[in-house]
């Protein structure tokens, strides 16, 4: 192995110990979501009931308050999408609309 794939091998394995923990049924959760015509996202739901527009879930998410999301940038602009964690049900996408 060279040594560029031994750091990336050792970034992937440190980042999946660093974040290995699950959300748990006491997190706060998306659990559906509302969509425009476009299919944009423009709300969530969370297992506790509240409905949060993308700016107020925006900010949850990055202050560590929603559990399963990521915050990153795209086009210029932050973007909140569900962790890539390989489980088809629970992306934004899955999840039923409210």
């Amino acid at each position: 192995m060279d040594r560029f794939n031994e750091v990336y091998e050792n970034y992937v394995r440190n980042a999946a110990n660093e974040n290995s923990r699950k959300p748990n049924e006491n997190d706060r959760m998306i659990t559906a979501v509302r969509k425009n015509e476009e299919g944009d996202l423009i709300a969530f739901k969370t297992n506790t009931g509240e409905e949060l527009d993308y700016l107020q879930a925006l900010e949850e998410a990055k202050n560590g308050r929603i559990a399963g999301v990521d915050v990153f940038e795209k086009y210029g602009r932050e973007i909140i999408r569900s962790e890539p964690d390989g489980i088809k049900e629970n992306n934004f996408d899955h999840l039923p609309e409210f």
